[in-house]
């Protein structure tokens, strides 16, 4: 029997960035953007799923930080194999960087207090800097394994994995408890369970302050975020021409005689 985590966020959805994705001091002007369900977070929660499975009695909770609606990523977690979830979300939070981030996760992880394995996505799309896993580890104190493709082996004492690395593909052993993150290339996630919608479509979940998880204020939101956003820019590509082409061999070697002779193409 397992005591399970999974950290999710709900992210701003990177297919459809507008001019108003950042505000002027360099946050994520999340209100604005639609949100999904962090991808590789959702690969976390197969595995915690399989492993819930394989060890009956086990228990998964989602854990996520964010505005008040961010209670959909646990409402989808839920549908999916979940068994509660817990919100942290406050005023005082806002505007974290990875650091404050993980502090909050982590001091929210110790109010837990009862857990033998932490899963998360390998990086979150917004921000694409995979550190929040590996903090929320050093900051706890536990062994991490990252970059995590499948977990083969997992009971309450050690764990195996495989994990994707540059240059190939290794497995590795850890002891418990233990923070893995989990990679997009992992199993995708099951889809959403009809039984499982009807019985928890009005779910009430734990919300906590950051009063609640005894956390330093100057640890959290932007007092405890070292990183500052210097300038935001929006860039737009526009081809500065283009051309209409048939598949004839004429129009083809035409083009290919263009793009060499501009040495485009050599």
């Amino acid at each position: 029997m397992l005591k399970i985590i999974v950290l999710a966020k709900q992210v701003p959805d990177t297919h459809n960035v507008g001019p108003e994705a950042m505000t002027p001091e360099g946050t994520v002007n999340r209100a604005a953007l639609p949100a999904v369900f962090n991808p590789e977070d959702l690969n976390a929660l197969e595995q915690a799923i399989r492993l819930k499975e394989k060890n009956p009695g086990s228990t998964i909770t989602m854990l996520t930080m964010g505005l008040p609606k961010a209670t959909e990523v646990l409402r989808e977690g839920l549908y999916r194999g979940a068994d509660c979830g817990i919100l942290l979300t406050d005023r005082a939070l806002g505007g974290a960087d990875t650091l404050a981030t993980s502090y909050s996760l982590a001091q929210a992880i110790k109010k837990i207090g009862d857990y033998d394995i932490i899963l998360c996505g390998r990086q979150a799309i917004d921000g694409d800097t995979a550190q929040v896993g590996p903090q929320v580890a050093e900051k706890l104190g536990l062994t991490q394994i990252t970059y995590t493709e499948e977990i083969l082996e997992c009971d309450k004492h050690h764990i195996v994995a495989r994990r994707h690395i540059d240059g190939g593909v290794e497995t590795v052993e850890g002891p418990m408890p233990i923070v893995v993150t989990v990679n997009g290339s992992a199993a995708p996630c099951r889809s959403r369970n009809v039984k499982r919608i009807m019985a928890n479509k009005h779910t009430e979940f734990t919300v906590w302050g950051a009063a609640d998880i005894d956390a330093d204020p100057m640890q959290i939101g932007k007092a405890g975020s070292p990183t500052n956003v210097k300038t935001v820019k929006s860039i737009v590509f526009k081809a500065k021409e283009s051309k209409t082409l048939t598949s004839s061999d004429e129009d083809i070697d035409n083009l290919m005689k263009e793009l060499i002779e501009s040495n485009t193409i050599g």
